[in-house]
């Protein structure tokens, strides 16, 4: 297990005997941490979350708002429409390849453009349908008055105002969906960025120039995704964790299972499997892809597939994917975070976020944080993933109000 743990080594946050305890409101997370507290036991792999940073820049569809100039925001000015963006997240829901309540909508697929762009080729009931409803993403970008554009890749961004040379603070998520997920996932943080900045316009706020939904080199923020707790309001992200995927094949010797006696077997699908036990009682892991060939009933699998680890005689094949840092919150974001949810006398914790962000990869060349929402048993990436109209206002209101405090820095 050295081994594995050596892959690991860059990412405390793997192992139990070196977790922050980060759901203590004293928790500094620009302190060293402190190998003899408490693992964080309350985490669940589902929520939402609004990601923060400062000067972005992203490969992934994000939406940034960015403020500038004297502003004055008061907690009880800032009124959000929550069943406006409810409705919006199971309109958005229905563009989806496979039926509900499942979601899938896979990046550069038809309905990922669709979604995103409403420009593509689909049926004429289909089109206008959409386009009379005037609601997805960049219609909706329009409709809260933010000139918008999309890069190469598919980025979209939305700005407010005429001076492209301020900087900017910066909010969004993404809202292509894995296979078989749910309808909250990064959808929730795309449509409640774009109701935050709504929220600040109908507060009254003087947002001249200073506002973006983008991935330039700025000052940023970015918005809703997921993780989850119970009991708490706003869970502010002090740390994201960092994942290594790593690609496993065996390869042993086939057979008929009825033909081929035990002591003779080189079995490479229990390969795989006593490697992800052996493995498990060490790290953090999960086995996101397993194959075995050839896959049939009455044959002993000759070659097997898995994506993390190795150590086993018939290994075949070892492979690192990605060995990503984790990445730390930026402490003003964070400061500006908690006084937002206090301010809305909202409950809040500090958590570290287990699940893969695009925000890990922001951290890379901009400050950012994350406001998490709660969602139903901490569901995420499947079909029962669920969030509250009440949350989704709650997270909308800290997001928009931190938004204008980063702004004024």
């Amino acid at each position: 297990m050295d081994f594995f743990k050596s892959v690991f080594s860059d990412d405390p946050l793997l192992f139990d005997d070196l977790h922050p305890d980060a759901q203590n409101d004293d928790f500094d997370p620009n302190s060293d941490w402190e190998p003899d507290r408490n693992p964080c036991s309350n985490y669940g792999t589902g929520a939402w979350s609004f990601e923060v940073k400062k000067q972005m820049m992203s490969l992934h569809k994000h939406h940034t708002c960015h403020c500038h100039h004297s502003l004055f925001y008061k907690p009880k000015d800032l009124s959000a429409l929550p069943f406006s963006v409810f409705s919006r997240i199971d309109e958005l829901s229905t563009i989806s390849d496979t039926p509900a309540p499942s979601v899938t909508r896979v990046l550069y697929t038809d309905k990922d453009v669709l979604a995103r762009n409403l420009t593509f080729d689909v049926s004429f009931i289909l089109f206008l349908w959409v386009m009379f409803n005037c609601r997805f993403i960049k219609n909706l970008m329009g409709l809260s008055g933010l000139s918008v554009r999309e890069d190469a890749v598919g980025n979209i961004f939305g700005r407010e105002g005429y001076n492209s040379d301020l900087s900017a603070v910066a909010t969004g998520s993404h809202i292509d969906a894995i296979p078989y997920s749910g309808k909250y996932d990064g959808v929730v943080g795309v449509l409640g960025a774009i109701e935050a900045i709504n929220v600040l316009k109908r507060s009254g706020s003087n947002l001249n120039d200073h506002w973006e939904l983008s991935c330039s080199p700025q000052k940023s923020l970015r918005a809703l995704e997921s993780a989850a707790w119970e009991g708490v309001s706003i869970g502010i992200v002090t740390a994201i964790a960092a994942p290594a995927s790593i690609k496993v094949e065996f390869e042993g010797n086939g057979g008929h299972a009825g033909a081929v006696l035990m002591p003779n077997r080189n079995d490479a699908g229990l390969a795989a499997a006593e490697l992800v036990l052996a493995v498990e009682r060490h790290i953090r892991i999960w086995i996101c892809i397993l194959e075995l060939h050839p896959g049939a009933i009455n044959s002993i699998p000759s070659k097997s597939h898995l994506e993390i680890v190795n150590v086993w005689s018939v290994l075949s094949e070892f492979k690192i994917i990605n060995q990503d840092p984790p990445a730390l919150s930026d402490k003003s974001i964070l400061e500006a975070m908690e006084a937002s949810s206090k301010e809305l006398n909202l409950t809040h914790k500090f958590m570290i976020s287990r699940a893969y962000h695009d925000s890990l990869f922001m951290a890379r060349v901009s400050p950012m944080g994350m406001i998490f929402i709660p969602c139903y048993k901490g569901y995420s990436h499947k079909p029962e993933e669920y969030a509250s109209i009440q949350d989704i206002s709650n997270g909308v209101k800290v997001l928009a109000l931190t938004l204008a405090k980063l702004s004024l820095q």
